[in-house]
């Protein structure tokens, strides 16, 4: 039986996206995990950048979610 799942595409603060991938942690807690597991996969952090992402923003692109989705699977 597959999981159904509402999860779509789209742009996130980077916080919304994190709480999304660990709702039991604190926002701050969750944010600094997903970017621990980001740093973490290989070429991950290379591909967001070449997708615009710069140090310091506040959100992702629906394409740089698509590339999160793609490495670490859905939240």
């Amino acid at each position: 039986m597959e999981k159904q799942t509402d999860f779509r595409i789209r742009s996130y603060g980077r916080t919304e996206l994190a709480q999304l991938y660990n709702p039991c942690l604190t926002p701050k807690a969750a944010y600094r995990k997903l970017v621990g597991w980001i740093d973490h996969y290989p070429g991950l952090a290379v591909r967001l950048a070449e997708l615009g992402k710069l140090p310091g923003s506040r959100s992702y692109t629906p394409a740089q979610v698509r590339e999160i989705i793609e490495a670490l699977g859905e939240p």
